[in-house]
């Protein structure tokens, strides 16, 4: 068996920066050797949970244990200069979503990243859903024929990001990339939002799209709504033979033929408590991911796939203050 790859985890939030670090001590194929934190209490808190070594200075963390992989997990609008320090100290690394809130950053960083020829990978994990690997499956095999529209609707409650259009990068962005991985090139979009209902900026907005096979689509994402309500996710990919719906992510996959009154569904059987669980996600995502690194080649979602949500999300910001249809190349 080779080495167990070495990883070190930036960040100790209590859901994803836990998440990440509870994932590579765990496996088989890592060797978790180090957190990195912003206090004192938290960061030794976290690496007494996990039997790692604690640590308040990234570029002494780099210098002294010197890991294959670096993981970050900050909070959302904080992931810049972090990001660049681990880049232009030479370590590969692995992001959560969104890359980052400005094109140039993303263009800062992705440049750096491949100067340097480094593994740069981002955390879409909702591409590893078994009910988002089903529909891509069937769109694979032509099951649906000639695509004509997709939807996806997303909501829940607002997180701590300050910036007005939070839910549409840091949320929304999963919706971009996921229409994208599914139904191809965004090749435009015109963007609605409620700008004064709520406390949370432009939290609530829908968007029309049009992609580069002429399928058209919609997305709505919302901030002042529930993540506890049922179907909080709604995804339905519909062609000329047939349609797919992926109800909350994970919960429920249902293929349908044009003309044919029963539907192929998949849904986690009794033990199958891996493939219903939302975290499990990023462990399937792991698994190919380490399997790419250690092999030299290129991550299976790489950052770049961020900037491109990004600039789709930009591009809604732009039609909604505009009015007008935004080109998104």
């Amino acid at each position: 068996m080779p080495d167990p790859i070495r990883v070190a985890v930036v960040g100790t939030g209590e859901w994803w920066g836990r998440e990440h670090t509870r994932l590579f001590r765990r496996r088989a194929d890592t060797d978790l050797v180090a957190v990195v934190g912003r206090t004192k209490e938290k960061t030794e808190l976290r690496a007494a949970e996990f039997d790692t070594t604690p640590y308040l200075d990234l570029d002494q963390m780099l210098e002294e244990q010197r890991p294959d992989l670096v993981s970050l997990c900050l909070p959302n609008e904080h992931h810049f200069e972090t990001t660049l320090q681990t880049i232009e100290a030479g370590f590969p690394l692995l992001v959560e979503k969104p890359l980052v809130f400005d094109l140039d950053e993303a263009d800062r960083l992705l440049a750096a990243a491949e100067e340097r020829k480094l593994f740069f990978a981002i955390n879409f994990n909702h591409r590893y859903a078994v009910p988002v690997r089903l529909t891509h499956e069937a769109i694979s095999r032509g099951d649906l024929g000639q695509l004509v529209f997709a939807t996806w609707r997303f909501g829940g409650e607002a997180g701590t990001s300050g910036h007005p259009h939070a839910n549409l990068i840091e949320t929304q962005c999963h919706g971009f990339d996921m229409l994208e991985y599914l139904c191809g090139p965004i090749e435009s979009v015109m963007a609605q939002m409620v700008d004064d209902l709520s406390r949370h900026g432009n939290s609530t907005l829908a968007v029309a799209l049009r992609f580069a096979n002429g399928a058209v689509g919609s997305l709505l994402g919302s901030y002042d709504t529930s993540y506890a309500y049922r179907n909080t996710h709604y995804l339905e990919v519909n062609g000329l033979e047939g349609r797919v719906i992926v109800e909350d992510t994970v919960r429920r996959f249902e293929m349908d033929r044009t003309g044919d009154e029963t539907s192929s569904v998949w849904e986690a059987g009794y033990f199958n408590d891996k493939d219903r669980s939302f975290h499990e996600m990023f462990d399937s995502h792991l698994d190919d991911l380490l399997t790419a690194f250690a092999r030299g080649a290129e991550p299976p979602i790489h950052a770049r796939d961020g900037r491109r949500a990004l600039q789709i999300a930009l591009a809604c910001i732009e039609s909604y203050e505009s009015g007008k249809r935004i080109l998104t190349p």
